[in-house]
């Protein structure tokens, strides 16, 4: 199995940055993609970031020219720079990864973090 751990949630006031990281371990053959989620209080958990292996990536439009996610393929690992945050920033962000396990190459499944909470307030 995949186990991905995040860090560096916290508190910020409006227009600050966070950086967040995260960093999957286990039984990995390949990890195709990777990113990051939020789930804010009564809405629905929404992408954030994403971005392959070969590095092509997206962003939600509510974050983009704000956030920027990076990836180091060798060390399975994935950041989120958030900058010039917002009140409605605010929310647990999640980590995922698309990845294929050892013994079943040919499968990929989304694995998940436990969440860090961003709160956005002044």
């Amino acid at each position: 199995q995949v186990q991905l751990v995040e860090s560096g949630g916290g508190l910020v006031q409006p227009g600050g940055s966070l950086r967040l990281s995260c960093a999957a371990s286990g039984s990995i053959f390949r990890i195709s993609a990777m990113g990051w989620y939020r789930q804010a209080p009564g809405k629905q958990r929404e992408l954030v970031a994403r971005i392959t292996s070969s590095g092509s990536t997206n962003y939600a439009e509510s974050v983009k020219g704000r956030f920027t996610i990076s990836r180091d393929n060798a060390k399975n690992t994935v950041d989120l720079q958030m900058n010039s945050l917002k009140p409605e920033d605010t929310a647990v962000y999640y980590c995922y990864a698309e990845a294929a396990v050892s013994g079943r190459p040919w499968r990929y499944d989304d694995y998940w973090g436990q969440g860090t909470q961003v709160t956005v307030s002044s």
